[in-house]
């Protein structure tokens, strides 16, 4: 990794291992940690720069955070590249994902669970 220190480098890596644990790509984690200690928005080419990944991995990633709501879209004056900066109040950012993770999996569960007790419930009836 380029231009950081060996801490930037160590919460870096850490998250990216964290990321795998929770089920989310490596290089995402770590995306998301290099734009949650940068000081100012980064454009894709500077993370897929310091981070030595590719480019398109580098656009396949920031989609994937900003669908989850923590990395947001940002114009910098006099550049016209697209820029990208994290939610950086942590307590917010958990609550977000935590709200996504919902959305994602937990809902779609429990209307799946509703549905089958309808219908065993359904079932039970014409038996009886």
């Amino acid at each position: 990794m380029k231009s950081l220190s060996t801490v930037q480098q160590q919460f870096i890596l850490h998250w990216g291992e964290m990321g795998t644990r929770w089920g989310i790509n490596r290089t995402v984690a770590q995306i998301h940690a290099l734009l949650y200690m940068s000081p100012r928005p980064l454009n894709a080419e500077d993370i897929a720069g310091t981070l030595d990944v590719a480019r398109s991995n580098v656009s396949t990633s920031l989609k994937e955070l900003q669908g989850w709501g923590i990395v947001r879209l940002v114009h910098v004056m006099g550049d016209k590249r697209d820029h990208f900066e994290s939610m950086k109040d942590v307590w917010e950012m958990f609550r977000v994902v935590l709200d996504e993770r919902k959305k994602r999996e937990i809902d779609p569960t429990l209307t799946v669970l509703r549905e089958c007790i309808l219908e065993a419930e359904k079932d039970k009836e014409t038996d009886e």
